[in-house]
């Protein structure tokens, strides 16, 4: 029997449960049709790189495969008339890795880093910046909510009807032809 590697894709609307619902469903075909399952994952719900029947995201299953290729097929077959799948992928290996996938890996390693951002922005050194918009001097910045208007004048009056804008300049004379 051959070595594969299988990835899906589920529909966005399905729950956490129903998604790896279908990994354990498809790895009974598979089973039925004389193959074993060395191992699965669920990724979770990822965003997609591009929509695929109107969802921008998607639920992720992969599976180990010890299977006959006729067992394969099958399920890809059955996978194909499934409502929930949207895509699939079977590769065949030369060998299965040990351990976890290269993504549950990666998500591993973003999880170690710990909490991104760190909170309300209260607890990071800001330097000299300072920390909230509202505990810095800004200076005198002209014109930012009162202050000195300059050489304009006053605010017109918002209950006055609007002033008629100023005449254009008269035509220059028009010159003859000689």
């Amino acid at each position: 029997m051959a070595l594969y590697e299988h990835v899906f894709i589920a529909r966005q609307d399905l729950s956490n449960a129903q998604a790896e619902g279908l990994v354990e469903h498809f790895s009974q075909i598979l089973t039925d049709n004389g193959g074993t399952v060395s191992g699965t994952e669920y990724w979770g719900l990822r965003t997609l790189a591009y929509k695929i029947n109107k969802n921008r995201k998607g639920h992720y299953g992969f599976m180990r495969l010890d299977a006959p290729s006729e067992a394969v097929k099958e399920m890809e077959r059955l996978m194909g008339l499934h409502d929930d799948i949207m895509r699939v992928l079977t590769i065949k290996v030369d060998a299965h890795e040990e351990g976890p996938s290269a993504v549950i890996q990666a998500k591993n390693s973003r999880d170690d880093r710990g909490p991104r951002g760190g909170g309300f922005r209260g607890d990071r050194d800001r330097g000299d910046r300072g920390g909230f918009r509202g505990d810095r001097d800004r200076g005198d910045r002209g014109g930012d909510r009162g202050g000195d208007r300059g050489d304009r004048g006053p605010r017109p009056d918002r209950d006055a009807p609007p002033a008629a804008p100023p005449a254009a300049p008269p035509a220059a004379p028009a010159q003859s032809k000689d």
